[in-house]
């Protein structure tokens, strides 16, 4: 945890603040904190700053804070993302919140298991806690939204278009011969397909919208190897 996340609720009044639970634990135990020291603070949705603990006992911990500094600045890009297997959803989720980005879409595919749309982490806040992480590591406060996209026609036929819109659209497929250009500095939608990538009719289906077919070269990578590797072009 490189970075207190603070609820609205943790406010005793506009400069103090009181914690509980595992994030007292995790400054007690982790951090080794003691009355007196310095702490990295943001609230979330909000501005980061430092916090000075005045108080710690085996139940509370409360913090002087001082909130003045911008959170980092959000990747510019929309992530649709086939709905990974469940034990592959908790890292991609982190990993993804962690790199910056701020919409992502959990879609469906040919080749996703019905039984993954049913998974208990699909509830908002199995997913939040995920979010929450991966900002902790990265020092950032901006919660990312995740909406769940279980029909994959009608999203790519009658949402997508809105999604996409003003902005350069890829979607990763083994085997098209074009790379992934890095670098990207305007705003992106990066569509990632499932173990075994999309079918050609939902590749199809997504170059009508207008998205151009990359990929990474020669290797087949699995899905929360590629993720960060895609995503790390766009940095």
């Amino acid at each position: 945890m490189n970075l207190i996340l603070l609820h609205a609720d943790d406010f005793l009044n506009p400069t103090q603040v009181r914690l509980y639970g595992r994030r007292r634990e995790h400054v007690l135990n982790i951090h080794r904190a003691a009355v007196g020291d310095d702490l990295r603070v943001g609230l979330i949705d909000g501005l980061l700053g430092h916090g000075r603990i005045f108080c710690l006992t085996d139940q509370i911990l409360e913090m002087e804070v001082l909130l003045d500094q911008q959170p980092p600045k959000p990747l510019p890009v929309t992530l649709l993302l086939a709905l990974p297997r469940p034990k592959m959803l908790r890292r991609i989720i982190q990993s993804v919140s962690s790199l910056g980005v701020k919409k992502i879409h959990l879609i469906n595919s040919y080749r996703v298991d019905k039984s993954f749309w049913s998974s208990s982490l699909l509830r908002p806040e199995k997913l939040q806690e995920q979010l929450l992480l991966g900002l902790e590591q990265s020092c950032d406060t901006i919660l990312p939204e995740i909406h769940l996209q279980p029909r994959f026609k009608p999203f790519v036929e009658d949402d997508l278009p809105g999604i996409s819109a003003a902005t350069t659209a890829y979607v990763a497929h083994p085997g098209t011969g074009v790379d992934f250009p890095s670098r990207l500095k305007r705003p992106t939608t990066l569509a990632i397909g499932p173990e075994g990538g999309f079918i050609p009719y939902e590749v199809e289906k997504l170059q009508n919208c207008g998205f151009i077919p990359i990929s990474l070269g020669e290797r087949i990578l699995r899905v929360e190897t590629a993720v960060p590797v895609l995503l790390s072009r766009l940095i």
